[in-house]
């Protein structure tokens, strides 16, 4: 779908709109369980709270005004949402999000403070985005896809730039999968710079799309999702989107809800961090042991969203 020269263009393009968000070093006093040297990528302080306003931004700027006239719809678990939301109220044009039942309710606040229109609709992002995309059709509205989308994959896979720029030493990058926009777009950009970076995606037990994909051999769709964890309950994969990343991931391993909480938890009580669920899942994929880093392995742990999960916990 993309070459690393979209993404590329999709930096030079977003730049002036972004945050360049910091990388720390994992601290050592925590008795953290991993062998490698691990460093964790802070894209929950980007706009909006996550790496999400990266694709967003860039599908804004490449699409023409005249379509958005109508104002801009999208399906969301809500980082998309919330990064759609914000674009639209830069151009001054309105938003419609749609949300799964079990959205996080502070995300559903925020998206109404960003002055967007927030419909629930449905019990996972799929059955929502079936909502969204008739509310396009039928209103005229942009539809800004969470993923499957060659302009959001290219920014997001942005960040991948920015993280080897700021480590370039990197032996293995842990990214969590919802519907897998950003481990692909991020893929095109690691491989091409690093291509012996290690590549590794994390899924939730109770959506396991990609790993089931890899399984399969192909993309596939879900019987059911049981995970709570909204921004990671995508049951269909998207066959473009896992092809362009499928020869690049070298595994995708599964946490359970509880693994993410307790990453969540973690993060706030040893580095004051607060991340949703999602953005836990690669500290989680290191602390529960899920994903093990060779002995002196240099790991990048992608922090990717931001939430109250583990405050309130």
């Amino acid at each position: 779908m993309i070459r690393f020269e979209d993404v590329a263009a999709a930096r030079q393009r977003i730049s002036p709109f972004i945050r360049t968000t910091p990388m720390i070093a994992m601290d050592e006093n925590n008795s953290f369980p991993a062998a490698g040297n691990v460093w964790m990528k802070l894209e929950l302080l980007q706009m909006t709270g996550s790496f999400k306003v990266r694709g967003a931004t860039n599908k804004l700027l490449t699409t023409p005004a005249a379509e958005m006239e109508s104002g801009i719809v999208t399906a969301s678990g809500g980082n998309h949402g919330l990064a759609v939301a914000h674009v639209a109220r830069t151009r001054g044009v309105p938003a419609t999000i749609f949300v799964p039942q079990n959205v996080s309710p502070s995300k559903v606040t925020k998206l109404k403070s960003y002055g967007a229109d927030v419909r629930i609709t449905g019990t996972a992002w799929h059955e929502s985005n079936v909502a969204a995309l008739a509310f396009a059709r039928e209103k005229g509205a942009a539809y800004f896809h969470p993923f499957a989308d060659p302009a959001v994959m290219a920014g997001q896979g942005t960040l991948a730039m920015e993280i080897l720029e700021q480590n370039p030493d990197l032996d293995a990058m842990l990214i969590g999968i919802g519907g897998g926009g950003l481990i692909s777009g991020m893929a095109i950009a690691l491989k091409h710079l690093k291509p012996d970076i290690r590549i590794i995606g994390v899924e939730p037990e109770g959506c396991p799309t990609f790993h089931a994909s890899f399984a399969a051999g192909k993309a596939v769709t879900l019987p059911d999702v049981t995970t709570r964890v909204a921004t990671m309950a995508c049951a269909i994969a998207d066959a473009d989107v896992f092809e362009t990343s499928r020869h690049a991931i070298e595994q995708v391993v599964l946490l359970s809800d509880e693994q993410m909480l307790e990453a969540a938890r973690w993060l706030w009580d040893n580095h004051a961090i607060g991340a949703d669920l999602s953005g836990a899942a690669a500290v989680a994929a290191l602390q529960s042991g899920a994903f093990k880093p060779n002995p002196g392995e240099n790991v990048c742990a992608l922090v990717c969203g931001a939430g109250p999960d583990g405050i309130a916990a």
